[in-house]
């Protein structure tokens, strides 16, 4: 007999069963196939700085990172983390030990997930959250256990409920996975906020993966807090952050982490068996971007908090109620006072309505009904194209 034999027993294993083709990869094919504008994916549609870029081909032209980079990471660029880290926020790490390169951000969430979980640990996140969390947290033998952040309207946010959270805490829960500048919301955690993370987790003794990856793009009186500055937390938190957000190349893949030794050792034991290394070239370009002047990420951020208040201000003279974020480049929008209450059917006819995509947040919820009204437009896209998709959705 030749060929594949037959089997009740599906290919895919059970964790993964939920998990199908991400909503990004169907928008963007609206995309493509409608030739509306993209406002769903948060990518930006220019480069990051020609210095930056320029480092890379030297790099690429020097021989440097062209073979397998070391395992943690280039020192070039674990010491860059590490001057950053100290200059930006107090903290200190030591290169060799508390440092390690990633490809990218989501593959240090998953690397730090499979591990520091057992099968059957619990993992509280905080709802709406980034879709690689809850594919993460299966992968890992996990069980996630959503902690809603509750929309208010009056002041225009999404707020953690604390009593929410604390009451979500058993015997099982075994480590808090928290983002901040939250993406898909926009919301930053207030230091009050943190500071109760941090003595729940003291209290309880949990570890903590943060996702900081948005940590330069805070606006107004925002504050970016990392949450391994509170007392308590250096020992217990993996801080996770990347290039991709702050400078603009996201192609590169060129995430780290930070923690104490003993954490660090256990997420390298897994991270060596999904991509061993990456990004080999680019690593020594990130290494000089970190380095950049405080002119830069002051102006970067400038740039960026202007988009913000033309797609809001846009969005909401379209109708919308518009959740204006403190942080990230994504605007939250209530689609109720244009009449709609679905946000699937609404993104999914917007191309077709208005030639704009967007995605619908509850994708981001395992509570969906708690999301069905939210929906999400990035504005990390050159001014005018924010301008005619505002165009747009004005006319619809």
């Amino acid at each position: 007999m030749t060929g594949m034999t037959s089997t009740a027993r599906p290919f895919l294993n059970r964790r993964l069963t939920e998990f199908g083709t991400t909503i990004f990869a169907e928008m963007s094919a609206l995309a493509v196939a409608t030739g509306a504008i993209n406002l769903g994916q948060g990518f930006p549609d220019t480069d990051g700085p020609e210095e930056v870029r320029e480092a890379a081909v030297r790099a690429l032209r020097d021989g440097r990172g062209n073979q397998y980079p070391p395992g943690p990471g280039v020192p070039e660029l674990r010491t860059a983390i590490v001057e950053h880290q100290r200059r930006r926020y107090g903290l200190t790490f030591d290169p060799d030990t508390e440092v390690l390169v990633t490809a990218g951000a989501t593959e240090a969430v998953a690397a730090s997930l499979l591990a520091l979980l057992e099968p059957g640990d619990e993992v509280i996140a905080l709802e709406p959250y980034y879709d690689s969390y809850a594919a993460c947290i299966a992968m890992a033998g996990g069980t996630r256990v959503p902690v809603t952040l509750r929309p208010d309207p009056e002041h225009a946010r999404f707020r953690l409920d604390l009593d929410e959270l604390r009451a979500a805490l058993t015997d099982r829960t075994r480590l808090l996975l928290i983002n901040t500048p939250h993406n898909p919301t926009g919301t930053v955690l207030t230091r009050a906020e943190l500071t109760a993370i941090a003595e729940l987790a003291v209290e309880r003794d949990l570890l903590v993966v943060t996702d900081e990856v948005y940590e330069h793009l805070v606006f107004d009186d925002a504050e970016h807090v990392p949450l391994a500055t509170l007392p308590g937390m250096r020992e217990r938190t993996v801080t996770i952050s990347s290039a991709g957000k702050t400078f603009s190349f996201t192609g590169w893949k060129v995430g780290w982490l930070t923690a104490a030794p003993a954490l660090v050792t256990a997420v390298r034991s897994a991270k060596q068996y999904l991509t061993y290394v990456a990004s080999g070239p680019f690593q020594y370009a990130v290494a000089e971007a970190l380095s950049l002047p405080d002119a830069y990420f002051d102006g970067f951020r400038a740039d960026m908090r202007a988009k913000r208040d033309l797609l809001s201000a846009g969005l909401t003279a379209a109708g919308f109620a518009v959740y204006r974020p403190a942080g990230t480049y994504f605007v939250t929008t209530d689609i109720r006072p244009l009449g709609e209450t679905d946000g699937f059917a609404f993104c999914r006819a917007l191309p077709e309505r208005a030639g704009v995509v967007a995605i619908p947040n509850a994708v981001f919820y395992d509570h969906r009904d708690q999301g069905a009204p939210f929906v999400r437009f990035a504005f990390c896209k050159q001014s005018q194209i924010l301008d005619e998709a505002v165009k747009r959705l004005r006319a619809m």
